[in-house]
């Protein structure tokens, strides 16, 4: 069997997608043949795999850091928010079901199978799996019948790190709290504490670590550095969307939908110094940016109904009216054509009219479109005409069908822009060609832009390697690798 170490955190955002990451990169240098697996993944970010099923990013994130495919057993299970108090459940990358939270609590319990299946067969093929957790696993009124953290902890005989934020605060009171809210049968599985973000000198936490140690009777593993490193987050905690623009010589302006998903998307611009990205949530906040892109979103009847009554729906209308550029992605650009019907109520039901800045119409049914694509653009106009000819790939997902699209990646009307292709931009050649029209639209001469655009897998490798020499530096990987020697 294969050889299982599991990240858990004290609570959402602590870093442990990151972790797990890492330690997946680590264990891959090392030699081994490793694989993350996360049973249960609550995020609008999903991805498609080669053979056209859907999964969580972190788990292909990490999937990457470990050299191999994305694979949907690595997430069994993926519940995308439809609201706030439901979700659509996919299952091995296909839709289940749409329930409400109490709905899914009943359940769960019936795909511990699956979760199984996926497990045994992905350790029939590795050597090492890095098991992630999800949110606090001491949440004692949901606790019944986990299937994410200590319950598949147990399931699997999988040695525990317990995970905390320093940056955020309280990391004593966050490890201690939640080791003192552990059952006695959970206890036996946690080995180790990890403090993660720190900013500083290590050696100041000393005596408070001693202390730690002393209280909780779990050593304390490694304190890790905070680290600017910018790989794909889970989208509900992610700083990206809270961020200004970093003050680059362009102005790139997402609206930050209700249901925003895939906002990965922009990543190749938000790494670029001539390329500020900001979200914008308000008419007050829109300005006159120098491109406004619609995201992708998990409702987008619901977010275009959103964009009326913020009056962003408006804003959106003059911008263009003006000499705007708007790109919409998926939802996005869902949402800038002439109607979305949706008679079968996958996603609510009824029939809005769209902004009408593009000739298409969507009608929604409960047939998910998932699939991989690639190809060369051709056919578009405006400042982007440059495009033609540039070769893409990236991935669809999406309920509604434009049958205007067929058999085209972009489509394009004056300075208005849509595609179904999530990773659009991800491509050097692409978003350079974007950054390049947007910067001499403003006047500044071609040599301004010093070609510091990057293809994405590039960019992703180098930070993978920066992730792994972070960890081996700040964590006891004897000591780890002694844990899952020992196991449970």
């Amino acid at each position: 069997m294969a050889k299982k170490i599991m990240i858990q955190g004290t609570m959402s955002g602590v870093g442990k997608s990151f972790l797990a990451a890492g330690l997946c990169r680590i264990f891959r240098e090392d030699g081994f043949r490793v694989s993350p697996f996360k049973s249960q993944n609550m995020a609008l970010n999903s991805f498609v795999t080669a053979d056209g099923l859907e999964m969580g990013r972190a788990q292909v994130m990490q999937a990457e850091a470990a050299g191999i495919e994305a694979d949907v057993r690595m997430n069994p299970v993926l519940l995308k928010p439809t609201g706030d108090r439901g979700s659509q459940v996919i299952v091995m990358g296909e839709v289940y079901a749409d329930l409400s939270a109490r709905d899914y609590f009943r359940e769960k319990k019936k795909l511990i199978p699956v979760i199984e299946d996926a497990f045994h067969s992905l350790e029939a093929e590795n050597d090492i799996i890095v098991l992630e957790g999800a949110g606090s696993p001491v949440e004692i009124n949901i606790n019944k019948d986990d299937i994410v953290n200590f319950g598949i902890a147990e399931l699997f005989s999988s040695p525990v790190l317990l995970a905390s934020d320093i940056d955020r605060g309280g990391v004593f009171a966050q490890l201690s709290g939640t080791v003192s809210l552990l059952k006695e049968d959970e206890r036996r599985f946690l080995k180790g504490l990890i403090i993660n973000k720190f900013r500083g000198d290590p050696s100041i936490l000393g005596s408070g670590v001693a202390m730690l140690e002393e209280l909780t009777s779990v050593p304390v593993l490694g304190i890790v550095p905070f680290t600017d490193i910018r790989l794909d987050d889970e989208d509900s905690l992610s700083d990206s969307l809270s961020g200004k623009a970093s003050g680059g010589l362009l102005d790139i302006a997402v609206i930050r939908l209700q249901r925003i998903s895939n906002f990965t998307d922009f990543r190749a611009f938000e790494l670029v110094p001539e390329a500020g990205l900001r979200y914008v949530q308000s008419m007050s906040e829109l300005g006159i940016p120098d491109m406004l892109i619609i995201p992708g979103t998990k409702n987008s009847l619901s977010d275009l109904r959103w964009l009326q009554r913020t009056g962003l729906w408006n804003g959106i209308k003059s911008y263009v009216k003006n000499g705007g550029i708007v790109f919409g992605i998926c939802g996005g650009l869902q949402i800038l054509g002439e109607t979305l019907s949706d008679p079968g109520g996958s996603e609510g039901g009824g029939s809005e009219r769209g902004l009408s800045l593009l000739d298409i119409n969507t009608v929604f049914s409960g047939e998910k479109v998932r699939k991989q694509v690639s190809g060369v653009l051709e056919g578009l106009g405006g400042v982007f005409s440059d495009l033609n000819g540039a070769g893409f790939e990236g991935y669809e997902i999406h309920m509604g069908v434009s049958e205007e699209l067929t058999g085209r990646a972009v489509i394009s009307k004056g300075n208005v822009y849509g595609t179904y292709v999530h990773g659009i931009f991800d491509r050097k050649e692409i978003s350079e060609t974007i950054i390049k029209a947007l910067l001499e639209r403003r006047g500044f001469p071609k040599e301004t832009f010093g070609g510091s655009a990057f293809d994405m897998k590039e960019y992703k490798e180098r930070e993978y390697r920066l992730l792994s020499g972070t960890l081996r530096k700040s964590l006891d990987m004897d000591r780890i690798y002694r844990i899952m020697d020992e196991g449970v």
